[in-house]
């Protein structure tokens, strides 16, 4: 029994030389890209400028292993949290955040994650696999599908910032970026688009020497290391020293300065001491800081900050001349905010 490579895993020259050792005309190989990279088909008899006999030849020697929307929840404040169903019944979820100026799609790079950081419930799922890069793809298509029939409106950005860790896929997430920002592709701006890390130092490195346009986040959370040893296990083999250097080689390589997301967790990173350890780690690294509201997971270590020191926090940052951002939490009441993706839709579990 033949089987079926997914087509959307083949380059435009691999699917042309198919064609060729078929007898179909070079020119359809560009047709077909449109329909599985600008059109986002699902289905090759959608592709209706072939003929009929070059979609009966597709289908019978390829697939396409396209996502699905197997569950939503709504929240009260419109964002929407999607549980993705993938070829092979593993489920991520995929989250769109509206705003008054922006709309978001956060979307996930694997099956749960392998990473085990304290405060994520992501964290404490198995990682089962990488996504493809199609798959990162199609969660980005279907939230921006969202968006219109919702919202009336197209996703303005997009955060790598679902299930798992972006750089331990760094080859079908690169692809992904690609696919999403190729002028043959969706044609977003890479600017728009942001890769949040956990913090591999060498896959930093890797993103400068590649020269990549897309804006990256570093999730810091804590600016000693004793203290993000224990909530993230990867600093202790990529320490802050370590990172800093990845990182300025990073900005030396692009240009771009990167963003540093903090989690405020009541009694542990949230005093001033805190705060003047992320200053000094700020001047070490050209960044801003994303300043974060804990969102509690069921039986986790941590609770939320008061507000008095969550504003001391920031004021403190913000008076030694650190460019700070709030963010407050989104979709909490559908256990969508950061943090809390972990596939507890009714439906989202894996077969």
């Amino acid at each position: 029994m033949l089987t079926k490579q997914d087509i959307r895993s083949l380059s435009a020259e691999e699917i042309q030389s198919f064609l060729k050792e078929k007898g179909q005309p070079a020119f359809r190989a560009k047709q077909i890209w449109q329909w599985l990279w600008q059109k986002s088909a699902h289905h090759f008899e959608d592709m209706s400028n072939l003929s009929k006999e070059l979609r009966l030849l597709l289908s019978e020697h390829f697939t396409i292993q396209a996502v699905q929307i197997s569950d939503m929840q709504i929240s009260a404040d419109r964002t929407i949290k999607c549980a993705m169903k993938l070829f092979d019944g593993n489920v991520v979820e995929s989250v769109l955040i509206p705003t008054a100026t922006r709309m978001t799609a956060c979307i996930s790079s694997q099956v749960g994650c392998s990473l085990t950081c304290k405060f994520c419930a992501t964290g404490r799922l198995e990682r089962l696999r990488n996504l493809n890069a199609d798959e990162i793809y199609d969660q980005v298509v279907l939230v921006n599908n969202l968006a219109k029939e919702k919202y009336k409106q197209h996703l303005s950005n997009i955060v790598y910032m679902g299930m798992g860790e972006p750089l331990l896929n760094y080859a079908q997430t690169l692809k992904s970026v690609d696919r999403i920002t190729a002028p043959d592709g969706l044609g977003m701006s890479a600017q728009r688009i942001t890769i949040s890390t956990a913090g591999i130092a060498k896959m930093i490195k890797k993103m400068g020497d590649d020269k990549v346009r897309f804006n990256v986040a570093l999730s810091l959370h804590a600016a000693n290391d004793e203290k993000r040893n224990h909530i993230m296990p990867i600093n202790e083999s990529n320490s802050l020293e370590n990172l800093a250097e990845a990182l300025n080689y990073f900005y030396d390589k692009t240009g771009t300065r990167v963003t540093f997301e903090y989690i405020v967790f009541k009694d542990f990173n949230d005093s001033l001491i805190d705060a003047k350890e992320l200053v000094t780690f700020c001047k070490k690294v050209p960044a801003k800081v994303n300043i974060i509201e804990y969102n509690p997971i069921d039986n986790g270590e941590f609770k939320q900050t008061t507000n008095e020191r969550l504003n001391a926090f920031k004021t403190h940052l913000e008076n030694k001349g650190v460019i700070v951002n709030l963010r407050r939490s989104r979709g909490k009441d559908i256990d969508a905010a950061c943090g809390q993706l972990a596939n507890k839709n009714k439906t989202a579990q894996n077969k």
